[in-house]
């Protein structure tokens, strides 16, 4: 089936009905799995009422356009200047770390994080929220990047950012308050990554004190690592609890759980539901980074324990993460390809009929960005695809997809690898 040419070729009509779609029916509060829905399209908006001229769209499958709430668009496209030479965390750090300091001046981040977002808009992503290294001085250089694109990108795709720093800049009382301020005049939310310190708790508490001072919510890296011994979302739990800080958080990876004792396991998602955290699960870059070593057959799929968590009324999304760098050597901020790639690694499919959730309304209300929704009113920001069943939407990239933004068709010409050559010489 092919709905590109008829429906992209349509007049500009001041009523359109597209008829006989199918969409997830939990988005519709339908019964089932999937549902039949007509959308009638008014002034860039999904109107009710009377219908307008009516296209037949033979069940090809609609979705609201769709949220990524875990990227990472300042290290996007450095692979082909700062390869992972083993896969590995360890070496992907110290890649990045080397080219941040050599490479990462304003033009640079600005044109690598401008590819991204073309890339996302093409695919159908409406809102984004981005770490951004804030290793002092990266912070004033990336932060002051992220406002321009910002306002570059309003009306097309909401941006929202994160600072990403260590547990040991958080110590640095002078250099964490610049980049809170940072944040702040960004309106973004607080992060840092968490790993085992022996001054993590209080730290921690610090980062919650600031940002219930500022009034910010908290976006954090926890556990992205294969040792079992490594239980931070533990401590970040407890200290949620204790501190009784109220702001949403959100938490990024948590693999280690997936190796962990049972019981264990379990007893730390109790605590997590009861702080009320966010939990975004990065799949494809996991899958990449974790359990590899030299000649060895990974033995597991480095993801977390979405299915316990969803169990216990945790919210759970998926994410993109890291594109071409050394954390991720792929990916292209396609979250119809994170949906794709979570249902076959997660074994999402025999478990119920709304992980879509997952890829739109959780996203959107961990970061506070409008829920994407089919309701009367909603932008008529669509992504349309000719598959009529979950089988068919992942047995194929979907690459013949129509986005609509304001319910009509943007040209979705992915930006050219060969566009950034200049940026990927050798320093």
């Amino acid at each position: 089936m092919s709905l590109s040419t008829d429906f992209v070729n349509l007049p500009d009509m001041p009523r359109l009905t597209l008829a006989n779609l199918t969409a997830p029916a939990c988005l519709i509060g339908a019964p089932g799995s999937l549902a039949s829905l007509d959308l009638t399209i008014e002034g860039g908006r999904i109107a009710a009422g009377r219908t307008g001229e009516r296209v037949d769209m033979k069940g090809a499958m609609v979705f609201p356009a769709l949220v990524d709430v875990h990227t990472h668009l300042d290290k996007s496209q450095i692979w082909s200047r700062a390869p992972n030479p083993d896969g590995t965390s360890d070496s992907a750090r110290l890649a990045v770390a080397a080219d941040r300091t050599a490479r990462w001046d304003a033009t640079d981040v600005r044109r690598r994080m401008e590819f991204a977002l073309r890339s996302a808009f093409a695919h159908g992503t409406r809102a984004i929220r981005t770490h951004l290294d804030s290793f002092p001085p990266q912070h004033a250089i990336s932060f002051g990047v992220f406002r321009e694109l910002r306002a570059a990108w309003a009306g097309r795709i909401e941006l929202q950012a994160v600072n990403l720093c260590s547990v040991d800049v958080l110590g640095d009382e002078a250099a964490f308050g610049a980049i809170a301020d940072e944040v702040a005049a960004s309106d973004g939310a607080l992060g840092c990554i968490v790993m085992p310190h022996p001054e993590l708790r209080p730290r921690l508490v610090g980062l919650l004190e600031t940002a219930a001072k500022r009034g910010m919510a908290v976006d954090l890296h926890v556990d992205e690592t294969g040792d079992p011994a490594s239980t931070n979302l533990r401590d970040v739990a407890e200290c949620v609890i204790e501190t009784g800080f109220d702001g949403p958080v959100t938490v990024g990876h948590c693999c280690s759980l997936s190796v962990q004792e049972e019981a264990e396991a379990l007893a730390t998602l109790d605590l997590v539901a009861r702080a009320g955290l966010r939990v975004v699960s990065l799949p494809m870059c996991n899958l990449y980074l974790q359990g590899r070593g030299t000649a060895r057959t990974p033995r597991w799929r480095g993801i977390t324990l979405v299915h316990e968590m969803k169990a216990r009324g945790i919210s759970v999304s998926f994410a993109s993460d890291n594109t071409r760098d050394p954390f991720y050597a792929y990916g292209d901020l396609d979250m119809l390809e994170v949906m794709r790639e979570a249902t076959r690694i997660g074994h999402l499919d025999h478990s119920g009929s709304d992980w879509i959730h997952a890829f739109t309304t959780n996203p959107a209300r961990a970061a506070g960005f409008p829920t994407p929704s089919f309701a009367a009113g909603a932008p008529a920001d669509l992504v349309i695809c000719p598959a009529r069943s979950w089988t068919e939407l992942f047995a194929r990239p979907q690459s013949d997809r129509i986005v609509l933004r304001a319910g009509r068709p943007i040209d979705r010409t992915l930006p050219d690898y060969a566009e950034l050559d200049d940026l990927m010489a050798p320093a």
